[in-house]
């Protein structure tokens, strides 16, 4: 098939990565994040990291667009902003932190504590009185500095608005808005970088017209739930991300 050829994919692994991003679709729609996660991990079984990132990135940007209308009047933007200037601290940390600790090992110890806390919310914890500017900014530096050494920086933003027992509106809503910026940053970067391709373009055009019926079918989900399933969903998906994320690491070893 000359779509192949362009896309340089065989036909079932295509048939993988559109897969890959109808569930992340749906997943993202639901959760107001997780695309990011679930396509990398769905792509790494076809395609070398330098190539999944740029095509992420160009998804990641269309899908928050798709998702405007779904969440645009539930954003908290003076959240947004506080985690924005964290992360703006927190990501030269992570790139200098590069030179002297091990990704893998700092990924590692990040899914534990991760699934560790995930479990924890899933008991009952939660603590409104970290809900303060201050806290926010520190979660973004966090956010930022795991972004320089891992793909997990966006784990510990949901992880703050779950312990706050947030509303869930509100907690998609913040996310969507959030992984746009950052991921419009980030695409102009790469994009300068020379990492976009036409091959990216070509593998990233057919894919688009998933985008919009994910988040549909997952804004039906979320419009259904309540609060509890909500909650229950992103713990379980968080733990299933960092155990995937664990055997990955120990398979590289």
């Amino acid at each position: 098939m000359d779509i192949l050829h362009y896309l340089n994919l065989t036909l079932s692994e295509f048939l993988l990565v559109i897969f890959t991003v109808s569930l992340a679709s749906v997943i993202r729609g639901f959760n107001g994040f997780g695309f990011s996660a679930t396509c990398i991990s769905g792509f790494s079984f076809v395609m070398p990291a330098i190539e999944i990132v740029p095509i992420i990135l160009i998804l990641e940007v269309l899908i928050s667009i798709f998702m405007a209308p779904y969440v645009w009047n539930k954003i908290d933007w003076n959240f947004v902003l506080k985690i924005l200037l964290g992360m703006a601290i927190g990501s030269p940390i992570g790139l200098y932190l590069l030179k002297y600790l091990s990704p893998q090992t700092t990924h590692l110890y990040i899914c534990l504590i991760i699934i560790f806390f995930s479990i924890l919310l899933m008991k009952g914890y939660v603590n409104k009185k970290i809900n303060n500017n201050g806290s926010k900014i520190l979660t973004g530096v966090i956010s930022g500095t795991l972004n320089g050494l891992t793909t997990l920086g966006g784990m510990p933003v949901a992880l703050f608005l779950l312990v706050t027992s947030i509303q869930p509106a509100v907690i998609r809503g913040s996310l969507a808005a959030l992984f746009f910026l950052t991921d419009v940053y980030a695409f102009v970067l790469s994009f300068f970088g020379g990492i976009v391709n036409m091959t990216t373009i070509y593998r990233t055009l057919p894919l688009i017209i998933l985008l919009p019926i994910g988040v549909y079918i997952g804004d039906k989900f979320f419009v259904k739930s309540k609060e509890t399933l909500y909650r229950k969903v992103v713990f379980y998906f968080l733990i299933v991300v960092s155990i995937f994320g664990i055997f990955r690491i120990m398979g590289n070893t």
